[in-house]
C-alpha cells in the first residue's frame, strides 16, 4: 500500500462530505464572534482534526460489518486501508484535536473534548440503541460555545444557540442514516431512525432544522420578531423553502443522500445567517 494510497483511502474513510461542513461552520461561527485570527486558525484546525478522528474510527470500527453487506463505497472494507492504519490514524487525529483545543483554553479543551467523547460513543455502540440520537443533539448542541469559548474572554454560547445546534444535530443524524437503514438492520445496528421508520425520521428531520431556522432568526434579537433584520427575514425563507423540498422529497417516498445533503446545506445557511446579519452568540 502507498502513502498516496493510504492517505486518498483515509479521507475517504473520514466522511469528508459532514467534516468539511462542520469545520466550515466553526470558521463561520469563530467569525460571528469575532476572533483573531490566531484563534480562529486553532478553532478551524482543532475542529477539522477531531470531525477526521470521529469519521475515521466509524469506519474502523463498522470495517467487518460493511464488508458483510458490500459496502463497495467503503476504503477500509475494499481492503485499500488496513484497520490498523485507520485506528492509528483516528487517534493522532484525536490527539491532535485536542494539542490545537489546548492553547485556547480549559473551557474549550473541556467541551471538545466532551463532543468528541460523545461522538466517539456513537461510533463504538449507541448508534444500534434507541439513544442514537442523543450523541448528535449533545455535540451539536454544544458547538456554539467552542467559539464563544475560544475567544479572548471566554463565555458559554446563549441558550438559543444551544438549541440551534441540538436540532440542526438531530436533523443531521435522522437523515445521515436514511440510505443504510436496510444494510444497518441485517447487521443489527437498530438506531432510534431505524425504530421510527424512514418516512417520520425525515418528517422529524425537516421540523428540527425549522426549530433551528426559528432559534437563528429569532434568538439573537431575544424573540423580538420586529427587530430581525432583512437580511435574517431572506435566510428564514430560505431555510423554510429547503424545508418543503425535503418534505417534497419525503412525500415523494425519497430517504436518500439528497435528505442528507439537504440538511448539511442548512447548517451552513444558518451559519451565514448569523455572520451576515451581525448576530451574537454572546450576552
Amino acid at each position: 500500500m502507498t502513502g498516496a494510497r493510504a492517505v486518498r483511502g483515509l479521507w475517504a474513510s473520514s466522511h469528508p462530505g459532514p467534516t468539511l461542513v462542520v469545520t466550515v461552520l466553526a470558521a463561520a461561527l469563530g467569525v460571528a464572534a469575532g476572533l483573531d485570527a490566531w484563534r480562529l486558525t486553532l478553532l478551524t484546525g482543532a475542529v477539522f482534526a477531531g470531525q477526521l478522528s470521529v469519521g475515521i474510527s466509524n469506519d474502523a470500527i463498522d470495517a467487518r460489518r460493511d464488508r458483510s453487506v458490500g459496502r463497495s463505497d467503503k476504503p477500509l472494507a475494499r481492503g485499500e486501508v488496513s484497520v490498523r492504519t485507520a485506528w492509528v490514524a483516528a487517534v493522532g487525529c484525536l490527539l491532535l484535536a485536542l494539542a490545537l483545543s489546548a492553547p485556547l483554553g480549559a473551557g474549550l479543551l473541556g467541551m471538545h473534548a466532551l463532543a468528541l467523547a460523545s461522538a466517539w460513543s456513537y461510533n463504538a455502540g449507541l448508534k444500534a440503541s434507541a439513544f442514537s440520537v442523543a450523541p448528535f443533539v449533545l455535540s451539536f448542541g454544544l458547538f456554539p460555545s467552542f467559539a464563544t469559548l475560544a475567544a479572548a474572554e471566554p463565555q458559554f454560547a446563549l441558550p438559543w444557540a444551544w438549541a440551534a445546534g441540538g436540532a440542526l444535530g438531530a436533523a443531521v443524524h435522522l437523515t445521515n442514516v436514511l440510505p443504510d437503514l436496510d444494510d444497518d438492520a441485517r447487521t443489527g445496528i437498530t438506531g432510534l431512525p431505524h425504530r421510527i421508520g424512514a418516512r417520520p425520521a425525515a418528517a422529524v428531520a425537516a421540523a428540527a432544522v425549522l426549530a433551528g431556522a426559528v432559534a437563528v432568526t429569532a434568538g439573537p434579537v431575544g424573540g423580538d420578531v420586529h427587530q430581525v433584520p432583512v437580511i435574517s427575514w431572506v435566510f428564514f425563507v430560505l431555510v423554510v423553502v429547503l424545508v418543503l423540498v425535503i418534505l417534497t422529497l419525503v412525500g415523494a417516498g425519497r430517504s436518500g443522500r439528497e435528505l442528507f445533503r439537504l440538511v448539511m446545506l442548512v447548517t451552513v445557511v444558518l451559519a451565514v445567517q448569523l455572520v451576515a446579519s451581525g448576530g451574537s452568540l454572546v450576552p
